[in-house]
């Protein structure tokens, strides 16, 4: 009896935590990036765009997302869950700038 037991906990350990199911049995939602906000991260590295959710319960909302990669206005971004939204950019204060 004590295999099973042991071979059920490892089963949920690889599925993991009850909102990463979630997430991973519903599909992306796709969304245009419409304005670039500016750069975050502690090397500037990650970009903050505002975008318009294209489908599902969220359709026709904007919101703000960090995004790590080359990015540019009228990009599609597929987003796995629309809820979340990124904190805003407290400095204008961009890498290399200072005034």
């Amino acid at each position: 009896m004590g295999s099973k037991k042991q071979q059920r906990i490892r089963e949920q350990k690889q599925l993991g935590s009850k909102g990463s199911e979630k997430i991973l049995l519903e599909k992306a939602v796709p969304a245009v990036v419409q304005e670039i906000i500016g750069r975050t991260g502690f090397r500037g590295e990650i970009t903050q765009v505002k975008c318009l959710i294209q489908e599902g319960k969220d359709k026709g909302r904007q919101i703000r997302r960090n995004v790590k990669g080359p990015v540019r206005i009228g990009d599609i971004l597929m987003l796995r869950e629309t809820e979340i939204e990124a904190r805003k950019i407290k400095s204008k204060v961009t890498k290399g700038v200072y005034t």
